[in-house]
């Protein structure tokens, strides 16, 4: 047989091999676990973990990253302890902790309070909301404390911002606030 009828034997071969694949599904698989894996389902029953599948709570006294527990509660007793509560924030960087501040204040408080502190922000405005006072009200008596206190737990229709903010960008924006009202007293 000449090297012609080899090749022509060969391609036949290699054409009838081709024609014969179904291509609705896939031929041999190498490693089909890796194709085809087994499904858990989530919270359902797990004979290889010692306690199944199911959502733990967290171990007792745990804290989450970026927060520090605040020992003052949430009533009005508590916010007057907290009048008296100064800022732990590094004051040599007060400058960083302001402009960070000012930041944080322009997307969750100017909205309401307006972007001096005025209580003419949009939604007021607008009339959506009202009855937000200026920062400069001296029946208010607003400290670094208080502000710290109000951002945390929320006052009246105002709800607490906790969940949107870890503790030193709560601190930083009770500081910002307190840069406001210094300016709106001048």
């Amino acid at each position: 047989m000449n090297s012609f009828n080899k090749l022509i034997v060969v391609f036949g071969l290699a054409l009838l091999a081709v024609s014969c694949a179904d291509k609705s599904k896939p031929n041999y698989q190498y490693m089909p676990n890796m194709y085809e894996s087994v499904g858990y389902e989530a919270y359902g029953e797990a004979d290889f973990l010692p306690y199944g599948m199911e959502a733990k709570m967290p171990v007792e006294n745990t804290i989450s990253r970026g927060w520090i527990p605040y020992g003052i509660e949430n009533t009005p007793e508590g916010k007057e302890i907290a009048r008296i509560n100064p800022s732990p924030l590094d004051s040599l960087q007060s400058v960083s902790n302001l402009s960070k501040g000012k930041e944080l204040y322009g997307i969750y408080c100017a909205i309401c309070h307006g972007p001096k502190g005025k209580g003419q922000g949009t939604l007021v405005k607008r009339e959506k909301i009202l009855g937000v006072p200026s920062y400069a009200d001296a029946a208010r008596n607003i400290t670094v404390g208080t502000a710290f206190h109000t951002v945390q737990y929320g006052l009246n229709s105002m709800g607490s911002y906790a969940s949107q903010m870890n503790t030193e960008e709560m601190w930083q924006v009770s500081e910002y606030v307190m840069a406001l009202k210094q300016d709106l007293i001048k």
